[in-house]
C-alpha cells in the first residue's frame, strides 16, 4: 500500500522551485513533475495544490506559467495543460 503524504505549501513551493531551476529558463516543467516528486503513488490528488502554489509564485514573479508556450495571467482561471517555468530576467 502506498502511503499518501499531504504536502504544506512550503513543501511544495520548495520542490517546484527546485524542479524549475533544474530545468532553467529554457525548460518547461508539467505541474505533474512536482506532484510526483512529492507523492509518486498518489500525485494526481495534489494536482490542485501544486497550481495553486504555482499561481501563488508566478503572482510574486518568481516563475512563469505557459500554455502553448506563451506566458499567461498568474491568476488564472487555466483551461487546459499549463506548464511552469523560472522567471526570465529582464
Amino acid at each position: 500500500m502506498t502511503s499518501a503524504i499531504t504536502p504544506d505549501d512550503q513543501q511544495i513551493e520548495s520542490v517546484l522551485l527546485s524542479v524549475v531551476t533544474a530545468r532553467g529558463t529554457a525548460s518547461t516543467a508539467c505541474p505533474s513533475d512536482v506532484a510526483r516528486a512529492l507523492s509518486p503513488g498518489v500525485w494526481r490528488a495534489l494536482m490542485p495544490d501544486v497550481r495553486r502554489v504555482a499561481s501563488q509564485l508566478a503572482l510574486q514573479e518568481k516563475i512563469d506559467i505557459t500554455q502553448g508556450g506563451q506566458v499567461v495571467s498568474a491568476a488564472g482561471p487555466w483551461k487546459g495543460p499549463i506548464r511552469l517555468r523560472l522567471r526570465v530576467s529582464d
